[in-house]
């Protein structure tokens, strides 16, 4: 997926000699979590809408260059990559820098997950498949062959969770009987964490625990 087109270069830059006031009026009169700063047009930062209350009209953006936070994503960077900044730095917002470190535009969060919901992962017709599995046990050769073993197609799938040497996988599968591709899976020694209604193991397994949940408020 080419996500170099979502560029936009409407957004403003703002030298670090600049006073703040115009920084001040940028966030008031958006939603954007970040703004880009720059010395003699080559960047150096970012300053945070979470440092507004802090700012002053007459202080200049020099003032707070040692708070400036300091990513940013290339034209080169991958749109997986690209989601994964946005969400390690908590932001709505990423500049995107040429190779010279200058400012080309920046990536709207909106506009990139937008794309992200065209891809077939989300518009395909097909079931949602989360499974675990240890760090070390796991290759998407092997889930791509359990899957397509059952007469079934992978749309897509992607680690969701990582935690104590156990990843869990989201997949999108193309298939009218889920049931089967769980059961394999199960072979394999993977764990199914959600699946859809008719896994009849899942089924049971919940009403087993709401039957227990009742019996513990009586």
């Amino acid at each position: 997926m080419h996500i170099q087109s979502q560029i936009i270069t409407t957004i403003p830059v703002f030298e670090v000699s600049e006073t703040l006031k115009e920084v001040i009026r940028f966030f008031e009169e958006t939603t954007f979590s970040h703004v880009g700063v720059t010395e003699d047009g080559v960047y150096i930062g970012l300053l945070s809408e979470n440092d507004l209350a802090c700012f002053e009209e007459d202080k200049k953006i020099e003032d707070f260059r040692f708070e400036l936070e300091t990513f940013f994503v290339t034209k080169e960077t991958s749109w997986l990559d690209v989601l994964e900044m946005f969400s390690r730095n908590e932001a709505n917002i990423l500049p995107v820098l040429d190779k010279d470190h200058v400012i080309i535009g920046y990536y709207d969060l909106e506009d990139v997950v937008g794309m992200f919901i065209d891809t077939p992962f989300f518009k395909e017709p097909g079931a949602i498949l989360v499974v675990a599995t240890g760090m070390k046990d796991y290759s998407f050769s092997e889930i791509a062959q359990i899957v397509e073993s059952n007469n079934a197609r992978l749309l897509g799938a992607f680690i969701t969770d990582s935690q104590n040497d156990v990843v869990q996988i989201t997949l999108k599968i193309g298939t009218q009987n889920l049931n089967e591709v769980a059961q394999t899976f199960r072979r394999y020694n993977y764990t199914i964490v959600f699946g859809n209604s008719d896994d009849q193991f899942l089924e049971d397994l919940k009403e087993r625990s709401d039957y227990l949940e009742k019996y513990l408020n009586v």
